[in-house]
């Protein structure tokens, strides 16, 4: 009888396991690189997320830093009640501050006189400055507004008014570390009404001069407010005016 060889089939049966192996390989190495993909799109969707609530955060804080200026401009607390009788003392309402808002400008010169004295450089003290007559935006200038944040420069979150930080539930409004937080600055710009030529040709007798714009708001109040986040990229700066109408 012929002999049979059976030494084919066990060849084919090791070649067969072999693209297996390749294949299996293969699907992992797939699966690998789609775990990959999926964990770099949750990283980056997360960067984004956390980049675009630090920025609310830091927008809010300069929101309230505009408010904060307006109270400290009226010379009211944030409930809008005025100064109590025991606020004699300290930076609350400016009680004994060489430098706060004179609406009436009776002695506007000697506040700018101290604004001058203690702040040569910057024009500003305890948050209140001179009109700014040099770069506008010092915000984009890094080493001008590390001058503009520095201790009684800018003013703080409450340090004028009493608000209360700790009641906010912005945590950047509580932050007092250098270079870090919110700041406000306000400064006093002559007021000028572009209509005022019209006056000249009203009766001497006439009313209407007296509630004249020129002649009830001898100053308006520009207020820059800054924020920084807790990510160093972050940072928000707004403006607003403020006209506080006189009160004859």
């Amino acid at each position: 009888m012929p002999r049979t060889s059976f030494s084919r089939p066990p060849r084919r049966r090791a070649r067969e396991r072999g693209v297996a192996l390749y294949v299996v390989i293969v699907f992992v190495m797939l699966s690998m690189l789609l775990a990959s993909w999926a964990a770099r799109g949750s990283l980056f969707n997360e960067m984004l997320v956390g980049n675009d609530a630090d920025y609310r955060r830091a927008f809010e804080a300069a929101q309230a830093m505009l408010q904060d200026a307006e109270f400290d401009i009226r010379g009211v607390r944030p409930s809008g009640e005025g100064c109590l009788p025991s606020d004699t003392s300290g930076d609350v309402c400016r009680a004994s501050t060489a430098v706060y808002f004179d609406i009436e400008t009776r002695e506007l010169e000697s506040v700018l006189t101290v604004i001058s004295a203690n702040g040569p450089t910057t024009g500003c003290y305890k948050g209140i400055c001179r009109k700014r007559t040099g770069v506008q935006d010092f915000w984009n200038n890094r080493d001008l507004l590390a001058a503009m944040t520095a201790a009684d420069v800018g003013a703080r979150y409450g340090q004028f008014t009493g608000a209360d930080a700790a009641e906010s539930a912005n945590p950047l409004l509580n932050v007092r570390t250098a270079g870090r937080g919110a700041w406000y600055w306000v400064e006093m710009l002559p007021y000028m009404d572009p209509n005022v030529a019209l006056l000249a040709s009203l009766p001497s007798n006439s009313n209407v001069e007296r509630f004249a714009p020129s002649r009830r708001k001898l100053l308006v109040y520009r207020i820059t407010a800054l924020a920084r986040g807790n990510k160093p990229s972050t940072e928000v700066v707004l403006q607003s005016v403020l006209s506080v109408q006189s009160i004859d």
